[in-house]
């Protein structure tokens, strides 16, 4: 596997009370419009998971492979980690039957949405789990796609050896620079590649400052043209492409997050415990050093903690 990842460095603290209760640690790197670094904290060069983080680069490897989508809707959904909002579900539905495949084919696992208020109407209505409304359901989609344009098997098809999988694959060494490191298995069932957080920030930097046009630049713009199939109506990245004017964004779990505009820079950061609270205050705190500034930036400076209900302190950045 060659180099291991190191571990980062205090990036965030729990502050209840005035009391400072808890430290995240992490890993970021910040590129400037140029792709040189501007700013690094933690073990940016060595290789991690950056889980959906990938996904954008993976939809490029679909359309070089041939996936007939001429829709930037589609495009979106293809690249995203939905929430499992009813939109979502049905646009997912109709490009399974156009293709004349149920859910069955996906080999997604079931599950609720990541959603809360769509998981609440879900259970509600006396529904469950289904392959459909799992966050990953839009990749899935589109591997099956592009498997049927290009004359692959569908069985198998996230298998690391399927052809599929070696184009995706190329795809992602492409975009970051390097060789993927490692290939794991994702919470999905697809092959995830390990790739160091200056990679992925430089990929992301390639994505939004690709020539109008090409299959990269196609996939960027549709993921900020579509946010909301991107994550959801309240995901973190949804609302970061809505808030800030040419920004692409994409989360990953286990506290991953990429983020990149043309003509500023790109952002790349792990939190290594996983958690989510702290990777929004990083990357506001990254992309400041970038001089980015919009009001839902502020939003995100400080997350919020309560005692009784009440705001009683906040996970805040200490980078």
């Amino acid at each position: 596997m060659g180099k291991t990842y190191e571990g980062g460095v205090p990036l965030a603290e729990v502050v209840r009370s005035g009391f400072v209760e808890g430290v995240h640690r992490g890993s970021v790197v910040v590129l400037d419009a140029a792709g040189a670094p501007v700013a690094e904290a933690g073990d940016a060069a060595s290789p991690i998971f950056p889980r959906s983080s990938n996904k954008p680069m993976q939809a490029i490897g679909m359309l070089r492979a041939g996936l007939p989508l001429t829709e930037p809707a589609d495009v979106a959904l293809v690249s995203a980690s939905h929430a499992g909002e009813e939109f979502h579900v049905e646009r997912v539905n109709a490009l399974l039957r156009r293709a004349g495949l149920t859910e069955e084919a996906l080999h997604c696992p079931p599950d609720l949405p990541v959603g809360e208020s769509a998981r609440e109407a879900v259970l509600r209505a006396g529904g469950g789990p289904t392959r459909i409304q799992m966050n990953c359901s839009g990749k899935h989609t589109g591997m099956l796609l592009t498997c049927l344009a290009a004359g692959w098997p569908l069985d198998g098809y996230w298998r690391p050896e399927h052809p599929l999988q070696q184009g995706l694959t190329a795809a992602i060494e492409e975009f970051t620079g390097e060789p993927a490191a490692a290939v794991g298995v994702d919470g999905c069932g697809a092959p995830v590649l390990a790739v160091s957080l200056a990679g992925l920030a430089r990929a992301y930097l390639r994505l939004v400052t690709a020539e109008p046009g090409t299959v990269e630049r196609t996939v960027a713009d549709a993921m900020r043209t579509y946010p909301e199939l991107v994550g959801g109506t309240l995901a973190d990245d949804t609302r970061l492409m809505r808030g800030v004017p040419g920004l692409l964004a994409k989360v990953g779990a286990e506290g991953v997050i990429a983020a990149a505009i043309p003509g500023v820079g790109a952002v790349a950061l792990k939190i290594d415990d996983g958690a989510g609270r702290a990777r929004m205050p990083v990357l506001v705190s990254a992309l400041r050093r970038l001089g980015v500034e919009a009001p839902v930036l502020a939003e995100y400076a400080d997350v919020p903690l309560l005692g009784g209900g009440l705001p009683v302190g906040a996970v805040r950045p200490v980078w």
